[in-house]
């Protein structure tokens, strides 16, 4: 008998151990939006846009003040994969990138079209945690089968491969629901997931394709935002607000998923976007296109300004804060004091680490990360002040090639084409309309050393002296050589 009896307390342990363990490790969900700036939400200061869920996530959880991802898309989710800065990972500019073969200076481009193979994704890193993981949306960093979401760490996946908010694609395929719009369909998708994996440990990444263009939202709502007044000192463009709104829908439905299932004091649930907002075309297209007026009386979609990130400088594409500040809103009850906010400055290159430290996931062998956990800043707000952050675009989109550093307080700029470096004092002029580089060269050479040793340790690429520019021809975009 007593043989019988301690397998089976044995058997009793280690299933206690496990659901105790299983408990210790929180769920974690991301939802990420595609191009929402960094002042489009009402809980950062926007006065036009209404997003009741995302509000009510703010009353229960954290909201950084300074958040950063990279200026546009495939380098944020690079970034996020890799938990290195988007100049260590080689992919620094969306994919297949941007090419003007008459520009100033040769920009470098990606070794290779796709997240390389020998990157541990945070994905793999959660399943080797013990982590069912799922990855629902916008992926961006590569097409080919074996670079997919599903074979780069995810239990199961759908990415979104084209067709528009309206009539979207995934692969593999997958059937919407009659009528959904993309954002629906994603959130089902999640709202499934977290279902059928309640029991136990598990990672959700939803990554929207709203608010990107072309702009466009469900007719109603569009209705409702263009007989709304307008705010002055905002864009005010009815058919993007209706775009946040969609996201707005779909944070309110995993929430209430999330707290119907009796998950919600175990799950991380975090908010954010991949950059900051598009206040301009970098092509060019007219504030107005065709007979739009007809359809849509403030002008066609495409009618920019879409949105403006004032105070921020500038938006998407550039690496002044309103290209590269983003919000990013965290709830974790009992963990994560509620309408709280932190200054910690943070980083895509944090959210590897502040995974695995929440998961208890292991380090991945010879894998740099460049990051932090934010798990001190989340649940004692406790973070160093002069923190670094840095940022590498050395392509031309809306801008010419930058690169930059934040520490603490302070910000340095480099321009790669002219070599010159602006330097500005965020909290006095988070505009970034006055450059100190005259009035404190100390710190100008402090900055600019810490750029330099930073660039030289990722190997960041940067462009070289073009052998066939034409003033007359150089702002035209080809097609990039090396896609």
């Amino acid at each position: 008998m007593r043989n019988l009896i301690i397998p089976f307390l044995s058997s009793c342990f280690m299933l206690l151990s496990f659901t105790v363990l299983s408990q210790e490790r929180p769920n974690i969900v991301l939802i990420m939006a595609d191009d929402l700036g960094g002042r489009d939400l009402p809980a950062y200061g926007n006065r036009f846009n209404e997003t009741p869920n995302i509000d009510k996530l703010v009353s229960q959880g954290m909201r950084y003040l300074h958040a950063y991802a990279a200026p546009v898309c495939s380098p944020t989710r690079a970034s996020i994969q890799a938990g290195q800065y988007p100049a260590r990972v080689g992919i620094f500019d969306f994919i297949p990138g941007h090419w003007r073969p008459y520009e100033e200076v040769t920009v470098p481009h990606h070794p290779v079209q796709h997240l390389p193979d020998k990157i541990v994704t945070i994905g793999n890193a959660m399943q080797s945690a013990g982590y069912t993981t799922g990855y629902f949306g916008k992926w961006h960093l590569g097409n080919n089968p074996e670079h997919l979401p599903h074979n780069r760490g995810y239990d199961k996946a759908y990415m979104y491969a084209g067709g528009g908010f309206y009539q979207p694609r995934f692969v593999p395929e997958y059937t919407s629901a009659e009528g959904a719009r993309l954002s629906e369909t994603l959130t089902s998708m999640g709202v499934d997931f977290i279902a059928e994996n309640k029991e136990n440990p598990f990672f959700l990444f939803i990554s929207h394709y709203d608010v990107h263009v072309q702009l466009d939202a469900d007719r109603d709502l569009i209705e409702k935002y263009l007989n709304k007044p307008k705010d002055p000192d905002y864009a005010s463009n009815a058919v993007y607000a209706a775009m946040i709104s969609h996201i707005d829908e779909s944070v309110g439905t995993v929430m209430e998923a999330i707290d119907e299932m009796g998950l919600a004091d175990n799950t991380v649930f975090i908010f954010y976007s991949d950059n900051g907002g598009v206040d301009n075309r970098f092509d060019n297209v007219p504030l107005l296109g065709g007979d739009s007026k007809d359809v849509y009386p403030e002008g066609h979609p495409l009618r920019y300004i879409a949105t403006n990130n004032a105070p921020l400088r500038a938006g998407k594409g550039t690496l002044y804060e309103g290209g590269i500040r983003v919000p990013l809103i965290v709830r974790w009850p009992e963990n994560v004091k509620a309408a709280s906010t932190s200054e910690a400055i943070v980083s895509t290159v944090d959210f590897y680490p502040t995974f695995l430290d929440l998961g208890k996931g292991e380090r991945p062998l010879n894998q740099v990360l460049d990051g932090y956990s934010m798990v001190p800043s989340l649940t004692e707000n406790r973070f160093d002040p002069e923190r670094e952050v840095f940022t590498h675009y050395p392509v031309y989109h809306h801008e010419q090639p930058m690169s930059a550093l934040r520490k603490g307080s302070w910000k340095i700029i480099e321009n790669l084409v002219s070599g010159e470096f602006d330097l500005y004092n965020l909290r006095y002029d988070v505009n970034e309309m006055t450059d100190l580089k005259f009035s404190y060269p100390e710190k100008l050479a402090e900055m600019k050393s810490a750029l330099k040793k930073w660039q030289t340790e990722t190997k960041a690429q940067n462009p070289v002296p073009n052998p066939d520019f034409d003033p007359a021809k150089r702002y035209e975009w080809g097609t990039n050589p090396f896609r």
